[in-house]
């Protein structure tokens, strides 16, 4: 149990990092200063979200190791000091060893698409931090239960940001049709639980019910429509739930980590 506890709390907080990182490369590039602000803001509280997550994956694994000996994770993963912390998790591990979702580290591209990506993504997390924050663990159902205020910024902003696109004029429409076209074979795996996601109480049905009804309310505002109706049959990319990734994470994860491989033990 111990162990399905560390891998679903990294899972939740590489999610939370790298589509923090994502949003963070449009610093200084937004279409106008307040949305700069706003997307840079959003990622601030992901990487927030993903140290709390991280300082308690590395509790645990620090904790294991004292109890059954240093099993996992793997050496390198490890601080300087041989113990496990927030920074190692974040800037010693390789791809396979991430377990975020798909979606979460797919291009920008256009701001189309990054805004798709974060109301998709944050529509998901608000209905999961919903009931994670009933979860029998304290320490994962502080974390939801303090996130959830942030997140319900995330998911107005983003989902006025898709209206406002989407029945806006005929470019911006059509940039959000191929945001749609293009992100949305990465949703199916968000509830695809993972063997680590299992033990948890989490309702994954529900979330899937409840997520498709909200973003066809936000479409049907949009003037959009989910590919195939939104029923589910379209062919869902899966696989980085079990550390099988695009190969854009290799690329976010060699800016991410840089200044830490290039400089070891380098602190601020």
């Amino acid at each position: 149990m111990n162990q399905l506890l560390i891998d679903y709390t990294l899972h939740l907080a590489d999610n939370s990092l790298i589509l923090g990182q994502r949003n963070s490369e449009w610093c200084g590039h937004g279409p106008v200063l307040e949305q700069d602000i706003a997307i840079t803001n959003i990622s601030l509280d992901l990487i927030g979200q993903a140290r709390n997550f991280y300082q308690y994956a590395a509790q645990l694994i620090n904790a294991q190791d004292k109890s059954e000996g240093p099993k996992a994770p793997a050496p390198l993963e490890r601080g300087f000091g041989g113990e496990v912390t927030e920074d190692s998790l974040a800037y010693l591990r390789k791809e396979r060893e991430f377990s975020n979702c798909l979606l979460v580290e797919q291009p920008n591209k256009d701001w189309a698409q990054t805004i798709l990506r974060q109301f998709f993504f944050s529509q998901y997390q608000y209905l999961l931090f919903e009931q994670l924050q009933n979860t029998k663990d304290e320490q994962l159902a502080a974390i939801a239960e303090k996130s959830l205020k942030e997140i319900t910024y995330h998911l107005r902003w983003s989902g006025e940001w898709v209206i406002r696109l989407g029945d806006g004029t005929e470019e911006s429409h059509q940039r959000m049709i191929k945001a749609i076209d293009e992100l949305w074979r990465y949703t199916g795996e968000m509830f695809t639980p993972a063997e680590y996601e299992k033990t948890f109480g989490i309702d994954f049905n529900k979330i899937k019910e409840d997520w498709s009804q909200k973003v066809k309310i936000i479409f049907d505002e949009a003037s959009l429509i989910p590919p195939l109706g939104g029923g589910g049959a379209a062919f869902m990319q899966t696989g980085g739930k079990t550390g099988k990734h695009t190969e854009h994470l290799g690329y976010i994860l060699t800016e991410l980590q840089y200044m830490q491989r290039a400089y070891p033990r380098c602190e601020w």
